[in-house]
């Protein structure tokens, strides 16, 4: 994959491009979008240049011409590493909810990776793996064969898991992130894992997890279908989602992540062979020194649904230390 160029290679248009910086650091939003817009001129072929022209135009009220700039941007870099898929889709110009691009996640989670652990718990009082790790407890569960942690990232999650699970397998798109579970040891296995195509082992585990994840996935059925596919019967799945309240299924935020209502889960996890555990309210971060309201959900798996094959129910195939 090629790196996304924060440069557009013309000193000119670079120079231009950081004095629109400075007058939107200092508020006058229009002015700066004005001055980018006419920086692309230079350097038409500059995605990066261009979605930021597009969060310029939208911060100065722009919306058609954030949306044009955006359109570009996505144009230009097809794979969207900058996420302008979820800005179009955020101000109403393209329907989306297939969550963020793979390219987007991969580039995001590797800058973070260095950072993660430290921003996410200590500044923005992340506890959503304490949260779902009491949430299992509470099943009365206290020893797990074979764990899948999706999304794992620096394992946060995994390190809750490890004391009841004999097996521990994690998965995460993000290499970066996941050098920082090698770090912690406290998985079995690892491996470079996208959501958008993952397809587990049939019957392969009895507990699957995903805390935090979700808000980046968006629609919800292809994954719910995947993990049933990999939870032998009464397997759990335990996750989290930031809650919405309002009309509709899901809905995206302006911090380009999504959040999910309860009813569509309670659907979801019915049509997909679980029966609800628990479905816990709970604060599972601060952002922009906000609480984020959440949902810790527990779910039991009974039986597959007819359409995802009735045979896969009939001989589970877990097995605690695979090769």
């Amino acid at each position: 994959m090629k790196p996304i160029l924060y440069s557009s290679g013309d000193a000119a248009a670079d120079r231009r491009a950081d004095y629109a910086e400075m007058l939107f650091a200092s508020g006058d939003h229009a002015a700066a979008s004005q001055l980018l817009a006419d920086t692309m001129a230079l350097a038409p072929g500059w995605a990066t240049g261009w979605f930021r022209l597009g969060e310029m135009r939208e911060a100065a009220g722009e919306i058609a011409g954030a949306t044009d700039a955006w359109r570009e941007a996505l144009r230009l870099d097809p794979a969207d590493r900058l996420g302008s898929a979820l800005k179009l889709e955020f101000v109403g110009a393209i329907e989306n909810a297939g969550g963020i691009s793979s390219a987007f996640a991969e580039t995001l989670f590797d800058q973070y990776a260095g950072k993660f652990d430290a921003e996410l718990v200590q500044k923005l009082g992340y506890r959503v793996p304490e949260l779902i790790a009491d949430a299992l407890s509470a099943t009365g569960r206290a020893r797990f064969a074979h764990a899948l942690d999706l999304g794992c990232g620096t394992g946060l999650m995994g390190e809750r898991l490890r004391a009841m699970t004999s097996f521990l397998e994690g998965g995460d798109l993000s290499e970066n992130m996941l050098k920082k579970a090698r770090a912690k040891g406290v998985y079995d296995r690892l491996a470079r894992q996208d959501l958008l195509t993952f397809e587990p082992q049939r019957n392969s585990a009895d507990l699957v997890t995903a805390a935090d994840v979700f808000l980046y996935v968006g629609r919800l059925e292809r994954i719910f279908a995947q993990v049933a596919v990999a939870l032998v019967p009464s397997g759990l799945f335990a996750f989290s989602v930031e809650r919405h309240d309002g009309a509709g299924d899901l809905q995206l935020g302006e911090s380009r992540r999504y959040a999910h209502a309860p009813d569509y889960l309670r659907r979801l996890l019915a049509e997909h062979g679980f029966d609800l555990v628990a479905m816990n309210d709970a604060v599972i971060r601060r952002d922009r020194g906000v609480d984020v309201a959440g949902l810790i959900v527990v779910a039991e798996r009974h039986a597959l649904p007819a359409r995802l094959g009735a045979t896969l129910d009939e001989v589970p195939t877990l097995d605690a230390h695979p090769h």
